[in-house]
């Protein structure tokens, strides 16, 4: 057999590091701390049997056991008067919305006896940070009161106070600023008019962290419209990308949805998606075609490529990309630069291939991104200037995203009057006057308008848990209108023009409508008067590209540095947030840092290196990085297959200093450096970065067929390209693994029997999945040097290979040198073809882990199912060291019981986002994935009480439902009218390590590409 891909998780396996190749044979690199565990020497000294081993540990459960019998006991207190809407012990949900100024969604929040635990999708997609900010809700290092001048003060005095102050400024006719994330909520922009009406001389000003004004700009220069157009990606034949990070941090987190719908290949065709770019992104790592340029050379191949669609000549490297966009019928072409002219230039590009209300609309556009750099700017000059008098903000945090934060610090002293309203004693709030402390989402009434005719509503889903009060409030109260921000929305939809008092939107028919609607938590209006539609329709034809045109490529020999965003940390509001510090990066694999991303060609050009220490720990070089005169010292160098040679990266959104417990200290502030430009790096001699990176974690022990793939052309030939069985030779004759077993078969045939199918082809690498099941069963944070000894206790991990055409069998058959055969191994580190593949517990049906463990306390259960009792588990790790997954975690610690590991589950407010249905695992014990079995206990006893059959579409796991692209689809194999049936026998379907004939009951679809 010859095997087309070699396939790789990092360049130590690629160059096989025998450090590696330890990791490989032996999962548990470390000596076991027997002495740690048990407490005494002595017994760490002693020869013991296992057989001793076992009973000793059995001594000391039953000893624990009958112990407890003296525990003093614990009075409860049952409700007196049990709230209507709450059944102890039953979950409830409600509709409400998400939005921090950075991500939004429409979403479902589960409320277990009044607290929010989890986070599902209603409307929209959801991202990994909207499914961490949950936890965020419980953050013990919120503000508790409200602050004068640094210390706790009360309501009733900071309002005097303020209101005092912008009266005497309003009398004067002095300057207010109004400093606010992107605005989506129409009543929040009406409490902002009526709080400049009620003072006058008040500026409202918008900014985003990682700004998107160039393009707002270039929109209302092009079209008269300051917005962000709407795109469908799933109507687009041809995808091009210019640096947008479309699947993770760019725009909307639809487009992920709408991006794998264009992408099935069961329908015989595929959207072609071109990449180009320096960093490797999420985005990247799943186009077709990726070309890796210099920052630099953007804008001049944008010009290109107008020019080429226009009858010029095309760069070599976009030839291909032009050919397609010609002969397409549908096309995107999107960019990620924050230059007006280059947006203009892609407007033009857009429109000569007639994507406007095809693709991509402004008809109907998006309303996500409304900050104004100049506005900020002017801003700045004014404070340093002293023409501001007073400056509020909302949901910003300038003093630590701003390019010129220490401009903007200077100005804040001469203002008079500071006021933040902050959750946190942030960066910018630490030099304010006053910090008026804002209520979570969870917390808070709202609404929100996020594209031209759909509004969602935000509704509390818990008390507040502290004495913050929401911003709104705060406006209302500072404008002297005595009515309560819940009042003032409902009044805003319901009321119509005749009210003088309350002019509303007339949105809303009645008391029933609203609660409806609020029970939806979303609506949608028809505008059959669109207020762009007539305009977009006239001005199309004569969008035309800048005068700048053509840009010229100023690509140098100098090493060019831009900045980036992760899926887990965004742009760092939630940076004190557990659950997103330990999300690894999907391409790099590393968390609790940000770092300088190069290429390996970039990096022996420096001297820099990377290499894993004994126990397969990744450490690095570091280096001084110098852009525009502004210096990072320190900083940790990462060796990133798929970073253009002559560029650097480095992430935004760590580097905080005023966060909290978890976020303090975490990695560098890139935002200084947001600009980018020419790096000057000087290696630091004689000393090193220690990461903490899973991409050696776990491994499968280097067996083959992992992943399986084909391209499209070969698939709609043959659906089982890439699929093929294989027979292994037997006394009987060749047959399928499947076919030559030792184990008893088990009866799946009657009930259910419960399946897990993941498409490689959907499945982006987005780790909204992995947050959801952290969510849904209390998996544990264990900290960074925890994660550098291998005992993360992600029960879900996403595999990130790449891969390489070379192979020593292909070598064989084309007579290549070994020479040219490594030479060509080592092609990826630079272009590599990327592939994510999410792993769990398998629950096997020929389990290896249950054959083997001494105290069964992992077994079969009737519906296909591998079960894990932690009360009988005595942590022998055999299963662990029998799983070929490599899925099973041991609890080397009580994380819930230990100041060591103070993240949330130790903290009395983080204890609160945990799932009661859910064991809180001890230490000393194995735990990984139950394919969510509570979840599926739920769904059959509500089916049990109504009389009917589970519904497929009600059976879902927390990585299903989390899922934006559906690569995850959950379901119940006996049931001849579901999905998971149709998946599980369909061409593409293939098992993980199928030549074991462990009979998992996962599986996985072979990955397509569309490489033609």
């Amino acid at each position: 057999m010859t095997k087309e891909k070699k396939y790789w998780k990092g360049l130590s396996e690629l160059n096989n590091d025998p450090i590696v190749e330890k990791l490989a044979q032996n999962e548990f690199s470390e000596e076991i701390p027997v002495n740690e565990f048990l407490g005494d020497s002595d017994l760490g000294s002693g020869s013991t049997s296992r057989r001793d081993f076992l009973k000793f540990l059995g001594f000391s459960t039953a000893a624990a056991t009958l112990a407890s019998c003296e525990t003093p006991i614990q009075k409860v207190i049952p409700y007196v008067v049990k709230p209507e809407e709450v059944i102890p012990g039953v979950a409830n949900y409600y509709a409400t919305t998400i939005y921090d100024g950075h991500d939004f969604a429409s979403v479902l929040v589960k409320t277990r006896e009044g607290r929010p635990i989890k986070i599902d999708p209603n409307k929209t997609a959801l991202n990994a940070r909207i499914q961490s900010s949950v936890l965020s809700l419980y953050d013990s290092g919120r503000l508790r009161n409200p602050m004068k001048a640094g210390v706790d003060s009360d309501w009733e005095t900071v309002d005097a106070d303020i209101i005092s102050k912008l009266n005497e400024i309003k009398d004067k006719g002095g300057n207010i600023a109004l400093l606010t994330s992107t605005i989506i909520s129409p009543t929040t922009e009406k409490l902002i008019t009526d709080f400049s009406a009620k003072y006058g001389n008040v500026k409202h000003i918008q900014m985003d962290a990682v700004s998107y004004s160039g393009m707002l700009d270039a929109n209302a220069s092009t079209f008269g419209v300051r917005a962000l157009p709407t795109y469908y990606f799933d109507k687009a034949e041809v995808i091009v990308s210019f640096g947008a990070d479309f699947l993770g941090n760019w725009g909307s987190s639809d487009y992920a949805a709408d991006y794998a719908f264009g992408r099935n290949p069961k329908n015989e065709k595929m959207s072609k998606h071109y990449q180009v770019e320096s960093t490797l992104t999420l985005t990247g790592s799943n186009a077709d075609d990726r070309i890796q340029i210099k920052p630099s050379e953007q804008a001049g191949l944008l010009s290109d490529l107008y020019n080429a669609l226009n009858g010029g000549t095309a760069d070599s490297r976009i030839s291909k990309m032009v050919s397609a966009l010609k002969s397409a019928n549908s096309s995107i072409v999107v960019c990620n630069s924050n230059d007006s002219e280059v947006q203009t230039l892609v407007n033009a590009i857009n429109n000569t291939l007639g994507n406007y209300e095809n693709t991509l609309t402004l008809s109907s556009p998006s309303y996500l991104k409304k900050g104004n750099d100049t506005d900020v700017a002017t801003l700045v000059s004014d404070m340093n200037a002293g023409n501001i008098d007073a400056l509020i903000t909302y949901n910003v945090n300038p003093s630590y995203t701003l390019v010129n934060a220490d401009e903007f610090n200077t100005g804040l002293t001469k203002v008079g009057l500071k006021v933040s309203t902050s959750l946190y004693m942030d960066e910018t709030a630490i030099n304010m006057d006053y910090v008026c402390p804002d209520n979570h989402n969870l917390e808070s009434w709202g609404d929100a308008k996020s594209s031209h005719g759909f509004y969602t509503l935000m509704q509390p889903t818990i008390n507040p848990l502290f004495k913050g009060r929401q911003f709104q409030d705060s406006l209302l109260t500072w404008s002297g209108n005595p009515k309560k921000y819940y009042d003032y929305i409902k009044d805003h939809y319901m009321n119509d023009e005749d009210d003088k008092e309350q002019p509303g939107l007339d949105l809303i028919s009645n008391e029933a409508d609203w609660n409806k609607k609020l029970h939806d938590g979303f609506f949608t209006i028809d505008d059959t008067e669109d207020q762009f539609a007539d305009q977009m329709k006239k001005e199309r034809k004569e969008v035309s590209p800048p005068k700048e045109h053509p840009f010229k490529s100023s690509s140098s020999d100098y090493i060019e540095f831009e900045v980036s965003e992760k899926i887990s940390m965004g742009n760092g509001s939630q940076s004190n947030n557990p659950w997103l510090q330990e999300l690894p990066d999907p391409l790099s694999r590393a968390c609790w840092d940000n770092y300088l991303t190069m290429s390996a060609t970039t990096a022996r050009a420096l001297g820099i290196k990377n290499w894993n220490v004994s126990n397969g720990a990744l450490n690095g070089s570091m280096v001084n990085i110098t852009v525009d005169g502004k210096t990072l010292e320190n900083v940790p160098v990462m060796i990133q297959p798929g970073q253009a040679n002559g560029s650097v990266s480095m992430a935004v959104g760590y580097g905080r200093k005023n966060a909290g417990k978890c976020g303090d200290g975490v990695g560098i502030n890139a935002y200084p450096l947001l600009n980018g430009g020419v790096a000057n790096i000087t290696i630091i001699e004689g000393i090193h970065h220690e990461f903490a990176a899973t991409q050696l974690h776990h491994t499968m022990m280097g067996r083959d067929m992992i992943v399986k793939e084909a391209s499209l052309t070969d698939y709609i030939k043959d659906n089982k390209a890439g699929n093929h069985t294989e027979l292994y030779h037997t006394h009987d004759g060749p047959k399928k693994a499947s076919e030559v077993s030792l184990w008893d078969e088990f009866d799946h045939t009657t009930g259910h029997f419960w399946n897990l199918s993941i498409d490689l082809t959907s499945c982006i690498g987005c780790a909204a999945c992995v947050i959801s099941c952290h969510a849904e069963n209390n998996v544990a944070v264990v900290g960074k040097e925890e994660v550098r000894k291998s005992r993360d206790m992600h029960w879900l991990r996403i595999d990130r290979y790449f891969s390489s055409e070379m192979t020593e069998e292909r070598s064989a058959e084309e007579k290549i040198s070994a020479i040219d055969m490594y030479a060509k191994m080592e092609d990826p580190s630079e272009k590599p073809d990327v592939v994510f593949q999410p792993v769990m517990c398998q629950h096997c049906n020929h389990a290896p882990c249950e054959t083997v463990c001494p105290v069964a306390a992992t077994t079969h259960g009737t519906e296909g199912q591998n079960h894990m009792a932690y009360n009988r588990c005595v942590g022998t790790r055999y299963c662990a060291n029998n799983c070929p997954y490599k899925v099973r975690r041991f609890n080397w610690f009580q994380y819930s019981d230990n100041d060591k590991f103070d993240y949330n589950m130790n903290d009395d407010y983080g204890k609160m986002v945990l799932n009661p249905d859910v064991v809180v695992r001890s230490r000393g014990v194995i735990e990984k994935c139950s394919m969510c079995i509570q979840k599926i206990q739920e769904i059959k006893l509500e089916a049990k009480k109504d009389g009917t059959k589970v519904k497929d579409e009600k059976a879902q796991t927390a990585c299903s439902s989390a899922c934006p692209t559906n690569a995850l689809v959950f379901g119940d194999v006996n049931d001849e009218t579901s999905e998971i049936q149709k998946m599980k026998k369909d061409d593409r379907a293939y098992q993980l390590l199928e030549h074991l004939n462990v009979a998992p009951s996962v599986f996985y679809q072979t990955k397509i590409r569309n490489k033609a």
